[in-house]
């Protein structure tokens, strides 16, 4: 009978271990490393899918864009296709921003020889690629569109 009482209470305890881990906000990076608008449009679709459904649940979720190599155009000023979607999601979700790399930006300011401009939204991170897996060490779930 005690045995059964034990395990009984183990068991609830282990359902209740799945609540534990996401009590903390659920935290995912998006990579977009292509200067490809569907890729751009489906990374933002992602975000904010991603952002609705736990804010459906009730959760909390943090959400980055990290951009480099030909990805850098999705935050880039003056080539953006996207420009307008990312400072209406930048607006309305505080949990969600976009960083860019530092050595795509400069890579491409010797090949312009002109200063490359960013929308506002762009954090800009020393490289892209660090930045991914600091994420991921942190604990940011990966996805690439």
């Amino acid at each position: 009978m005690i045995a059964s009482l034990r395990l009984g209470f183990a068991a609830a305890i282990m359902s209740l271990l799945p609540l534990v881990a996401f009590a903390e906000a659920a935290k995912v990076a998006l990579h977009v490393d292509e200067e490809n608008v569907s890729t751009m449009n489906m990374a933002l679709n992602n975000a904010a899918n991603i952002i609705k459904h736990y804010e459906n649940l009730g959760q909390e979720v943090v959400v980055e864009i990290v951009t480099y190599g030909l990805g850098l155009h999705m935050l880039r000023a003056d080539t953006s296709p996207v420009a307008a979607r990312i400072s209406d999601m930048g607006m309305m979700h505080e949990n969600l921003s976009f960083s860019t790399c530092l050595n795509t930006v400069q890579a491409m300011e010797q090949r312009a020889q002109t200063n490359i401009p960013l929308l506002e939204e762009a954090d800009v991170v020393p490289s892209g690629a660090v930045r991914l897996m600091e994420l991921q060490y942190q604990g940011y779930a990966y996805k690439r569109p």
